[in-house]
């Protein structure tokens, strides 16, 4: 594709809508990561988390020729953001440990952002590498200029998160239901989800459902059980 040329122009405005459609799930990920960190770490975490998520994404736009002829990846993917999307929520039972998504760490906030963009990339990776039709050139520009809008984003988000704890629950209802349609449109899969019968229609739509339910209701549970046990010694 000739540099500059109109087919050019084209494919980076489209590479720019994917991106500023998939900012939202970048944006909820990078927020809720950082939202145990002490003030002055979560500003650092938010710029860089989203550099990373942004390098990560790049470099898999490199393999995603590669990625397309791996069978089963979606939904080893969607399952592996399953467990990121309700960690997400799960309270600290305050056993000391840091290493998950809610880790009040700098480097335990990068590492789960990395992670779930990578899980989340991809699924969407492959959009864009269509979209650029092989011109690296096009993926890096385009996914530079989303920058901003995920670390507003982001910035935003957790303002919310801090006010209202409850958005946490509608982050990870969001980052469910990316991981419950990237198992339903794993191509092993589609004889059970994709075609013109009711039934797969229903199946599609069903396990996306009890995919964010399964999540919301596990981590509510969990968190009900870490208050329990937190208010026990004072009943006594």
């Amino acid at each position: 594709m000739e540099f500059m040329s109109a087919a050019w122009w084209s494919a980076l405005a489209a590479i720019i809508v994917i991106d500023l459609v998939l900012a939202g799930d970048n944006a909820i990920v990078i927020a809720l990561a950082a939202r145990n960190l002490p003030k002055h770490l979560q500003t650092r975490a938010i710029v860089w988390g989203t550099v990373g998520a942004i390098v990560v994404r790049s470099a898999m736009t490199l393999v995603a020729v590669w990625l397309l002829g791996l069978p089963g990846l979606m939904a080893i993917g969607g399952l592996a953001l399953v467990w990121i999307a309700y960690k997400l929520i799960a309270e600290d039972a305050g056993d000391g440990d840091e290493h998950g998504p809610a880790a009040t760490t700098f480097w335990g906030a990068m590492k789960t952002i990395i992670i779930a963009d990578a899980v989340m990339g991809i699924d969407n990776v492959l959009g864009v590498a269509g979209a650029a039709r092989g011109a690296f050139d096009l993926v890096v520009i385009g996914l530079l200029i989303s920058i901003p809008i995920v670390v507003f984003g982001s910035t935003l988000i957790l303002k919310l998160v801090e006010k209202y704890p409850a958005i946490m629950y509608l982050g990870a209802g969001v980052l469910a239901f990316t991981a419950g349609k990237m198992i339903v449109n794993e191509k092993l899969l589609a004889p059970w989800f994709k075609g013109p019968e009711l039934a797969q229609f229903a199946a599609y739509w069903g396990v996306v459902g009890l995919v964010i339910a399964g999540v919301l209701l596990a981590g509510w549970l969990h968190n009900r059980r870490v208050a329990q046990r937190a208010n026990g010694p004072q009943e006594v």
